[in-house]
């Protein structure tokens, strides 16, 4: 039996906006109203770590009133025929709930928290919780388990590694300006398919496919071409 291609996908906010999660950083600097380094950095957490709770609670509580959209659906699809590996900047769980096996997140997840005393200890926060800075978990004072701004991406290595597995690469919804997610196009092999889905594109390199449309539309213009390809 022939193995399946290996289909690396990195996606970014644009996959979950549609389902109504607001992207990390608007164009102003804020990030539901709040200043990013406020709440999205080291010295943030440092300055003021019951804000950065607090903001984390509420992202959480958000995340409960979303659901997977038809762009997230569409990549679980693809595992029948790709042996597929979902690289992703986002920190909600919306991969992961519409059914993706193989899921990378680079910035960390919302639905866990980390302990101060140890990076490597993480633990599921379960729907409804919420953490203060004097939250203890099996004797461990907690944090989100955010990478902030100001701190480096330990799963960047593993995700590099993807890309230069792959098979075909594909790109949703980023600007490719968030560095070093956006340097992950430069792992992969030369010859290698790749698709990059966003409605307002950044420039890429030439042989690129770009799809210029929101995620849903762009997903399902890329299974239609993979199915023709493969």
């Amino acid at each position: 039996m022939t193995s399946k291609p290996k289909l690396v996908v990195s996606t970014g906010a644009g996959i979950s906006a549609e389902s109504g999660i607001k992207t990390f950083r608007d164009a102003d600097g804020l990030w539901e109203n709040y200043p990013v380094m406020d709440v999205a950095s080291a010295d943030g957490f440092r300055r003021n770590p019951a804000l950065i709770h607090s903001f984390y609670n509420q992202r959480r509580r958000q995340l409960a009133d979303v659901r997977p959209n038809r762009a997230h659906e569409i990549l679980r699809e693809l595992e029948e025929r790709f042996d597929v590996y979902v690289i992703t900047q986002n920190v909600d769980d919306l991969h992961e709930r519409a059914g993706s096996s193989k899921v990378l997140h680079l910035h960390g997840e919302l639905a866990k928290v980390r302990a101060l005393d140890d990076p490597d200890l993480t633990f599921k926060i379960e729907p409804g919780v919420e953490t203060t800075p004097e939250t203890r978990i099996d004797g461990h004072a907690v944090r989100p388990h955010i990478v902030f701004f100001q701190e480096a991406v330990p799963m960047f290595e593993p995700a590099t590694e993807l890309a230069a597995q792959a098979d075909v690469f594909v790109i949703v919804g980023t600007s490719l300006v968030v560095y070093p997610a956006a340097g992950l196009l430069h792992y992969v092999r030369r010859g290698v398919p790749v698709y990059y889905i966003d409605p307002n594109p950044s420039p890429v390199p030439e042989g690129v496919t770009v799809i210029r449309a929101k995620a849903t539309e762009g997903m399902a213009e890329l299974a239609r071409l993979l199915a023709e390809r493969f």
